[in-house]
């Protein structure tokens, strides 16, 4: 594979083309580098990664809060060598992120006002930045410079400048943000003046032997933003100040775009790269929703980048190159973009986990799965994502493991997940965690349903009760109508629905239910290609027919607001999905009956009917644990996890399984 093949940025050889782009991780609460720092990058280096880019590393006191990686004191240095050397223990190359939020920086963690070209609130914080001076830039191009000699002191191999995603440098480019008359505002050249000026500067303080990477925001997606056409200029004046690599990705944090979760599909942002590529004549890396080593390698092959970054696909698995060397492609455990713990996590200010990968952030800990002495014979009842973790890691400890599950189909709710065409990753993860079982030499039943004579006849040492949980039941007249049916029936195709659909609960399974059924009768994606391609309709139908199908659809919420079990990084995504299909929300509204014609709702001490064919309820999961007195009385170790113990995401389920595993004595 071109992808495992050496490349040359600068002065420095990296073993293959795989890069792991920083990312904020929240380890180091007081700036300094702590022992799961060095674990979680030690692990990814020993898994045989080419490039590590740590941080965000804070360049002074303005940068960002104090949970980063800091650069902006020489007291730093000492750990962050040893950081460095324990990466390159490993035969990795490590970069640091010189790293300024600007108008990003919160007020309240930052202990200041945030700084920035202009005085123009910022819809990520809330807040409106100080105008910096002529003073406070040439300061801030200094500092970014100490930082790039302390990161080379400390052992890193260059540095990479972050100029993306609506940063301090990307403010500057972009005339939303940079209003300003002096030198550093105006026209184009005037707003690559600050970027350039911190290239140079880094560059210099860098020398020869330290590599040079921008972070480049291909393209801002923000309205009056920066174009990738300006981007691409940038990037030609950028070159001229002898920067050795591009790393280039999408929009701001402002946009709304999709840029991360899974509604993104896969290397999507690749073409920003392929463009950047075209323009200047060093190493590209492309970034953004690359967790499939097929579609890194076809990126390299194709020629629209050099490298790949690949991130979250490395915290979801850290051995990831080193199964591409051994022939173990099937095995890698690839990231589904689900953010809910790495990115909702980052704006919880908690440390950063993975769903897929419940060891990640705890290398320090818990650095592999450790053999047990004393075998002991495991019955794990559920085939959902709790009890396929539950299996995989006491197989993996070299206990003897069996599950049963009793429908015939092993996944339990990641199967409804996944039922959204957008949200197919949920469907990678559930055979990712089968493969993963079954690799671990656990024995998976299904059509079997486990009860106490099952039990009896096993005679288990440990039981792990993962058996999942059913959808709750409304207690509204009418709910048992033969208009009414259950959101999970029809997201597994049980259950039709007529044209005129409300759905009753606007949680996470009520929009996307509202979505499933509201794309019912859209082009597909091949037929609206086919069509734009042979110019066959006009822009705006096929927009209409993308959008508007056979189905109305509106959900009734009690709460004030849809989505509240959904993460911050996602939830916003769901709700636009929602408006784009034309699905409408009542919210604050309850259901206090259901006819053969509709549903009554009460908003404010008022009542209405609204009229439909068919009433979706989707009021959230009950737990199904019925089993668990009798294998109490059949066995003494018995772990009761997932929506089993109560009902909440896969992250908790993966994780709850995982940590059950791991305590059978």
């Amino acid at each position: 594979m071109m992808l495992l093949d050496p490349v040359v940025i600068g002065n420095t050889t990296l073993r293959n083309r795989i890069a792991m782009p920083a990312m904020h991780l929240n380890y180091t609460p007081e700036c300094t580098v702590t022992d799961q720092l060095v674990a979680f990058y030690e692990a990814r280096a020993r898994g045989g990664v080419g490039l590590i880019v740590a941080g965000g590393c804070r360049i002074d006191e303005n940068s960002g809060n104090r949970g980063l990686i800091g650069l902006e004191s020489d007291a730093y240095i000492p750990g962050l060598k040893r950081l460095t050397d324990a990466v390159h223990a490993h035969g990795a190359s490590i970069a640091a992120q010189l790293y300024h939020a600007g108008r990003y920086a919160h007020s309240a963690l930052l202990g200041r006002q945030a700084i920035a070209p202009s005085a123009v609130a910022s819809r990520f914080t809330g807040e409106e930045p100080r105008e910096m001076t002529a003073d406070d830039i040439a300061s801030t191009i200094e500092n970014y410079a100490l930082a790039t000699r302390r990161a080379l002191a400390a052992g890193f191999d260059g540095v990479e400048i972050l100029s993306n995603t609506g940063y301090l440098i990307n403010q500057f480019l972009s005339a939303v943000t940079n209003r300003r008359t002096d030198g550093y505002g105006g026209d184009l050249a005037g707003r690559m003046r600050f970027g350039l000026e911190v290239a140079e500067a880094v560059k210099s303080a860098a020398g020869r032997e330290g590599m040079v990477i921008i972070r480049l925001g291909g393209n801002d997606f923000m309205p009056r933003g920066c174009t990738l056409n300006e981007t691409l200029a940038f990037a030609a004046e950028l070159q001229k100040k002898e920067v050795d690599a591009f790393s280039v990705t999408g929009g701001w944090h402002e946009t709304r775009v999709p840029q991360l979760p899974m509604e993104v599909p896969r290397g999507c942002y690749a073409y920003l790269a392929r463009e950047v590529k075209k323009t200047v004549n060093v190493p590209v890396i492309a970034c953004n929703r690359i967790n499939d080593p097929d579609l890194a390698e076809r990126i390299i092959r194709e020629k629209s980048a050099d490298m790949a970054g690949m991130a979250r696909g490395l915290i979801a698995d850290p051995e990831l190159p080193n199964k591409l060397v051994r022939g173990e492609k099937a095995d890698i455990a690839a990231c589904i973009g689900c953010n809910q713990g790495c990115f909702d996590h980052i704006f919880r200010l908690e440390p950063v986990g993975c769903m897929v990968n419940p060891r990640a952030g705890f290398e320090h800990v818990s650095p592999a799965s450790s053999k047990t002495a004393s075998p002991k014979r495991v019955v794990v009842v559920g085939g959902g994502p709790a009890g396929l973790s539950a299996a995989a890691e006491a197989a993996a400890r070299g206990h003897r493991v069996e599950l049963y599950e009793k429908s015939d189909t092993l996944g339990g709710q990641l199967n409804l997940a996944g039922a959204l065409e957008e949200r197919r990753e949920f469907i990678t993860l559930k055979n990712t965690l089968i493969s993963k079982a079954r690799r671990s030499g656990a024995v998976l039943h299904t059509g079997v349903e486990a009860d106490r004579a099952l039990l009896e006849r096993l005679k288990p040492d440990a039981i792990i009760l993962a058996s999942g949980g059913s959808p709750a039941t409304p207690r509204i007249p009418g709910i048992d109508g033969a208009n009414v049916v259950q959101a999970w029936d029809v997201l597994a195709g049980r259950a039709d629905v007529g044209e005129n659909v409300v759905i009753i609960g606007g949680g996470a399974v009520g929009i996307e239910t509202g979505v499933f059924i509201a794309k019912m009768g859209t082009l597909d994606p091949h037929a609206l290609h086919f069509l734009f391609l042979h110019q066959a309709e006009n822009e705006e139908t096929l927009r209409r027919l993308c959008t508007r199908g056979t189905k109305k659809v509106k959900i009734i919420e009690m709460l004030p607001r849809l989505g509240k079990d959904i993460g911050m990084s996602t939830r916003w995504v769901e709700i636009q999905m929602l408006k784009l299909y034309g699905v409408q929300a009542v919210t604050g509204a309850t259901v206090t009956a259901i006819t053969e014609n509709g549903v009554v709702v009460q908003t404010d001490g008022t009542e209405e009917t609204i009229a439909c064919d068919t009433v979706v309820t989707a009021v959230g999961t009950s737990p199904v644990n019925g089993l668990e007195q009798e294998a109490k009385s059949v066995c003494k170790e018995v772990y009761v996890t997932g929506d089993a113990r109560s009902p909440r995401k896969a992250y908790e389920a993966i994780h709850e399984g995982f940590e059950a595993a791991a305590a059978i004595s």
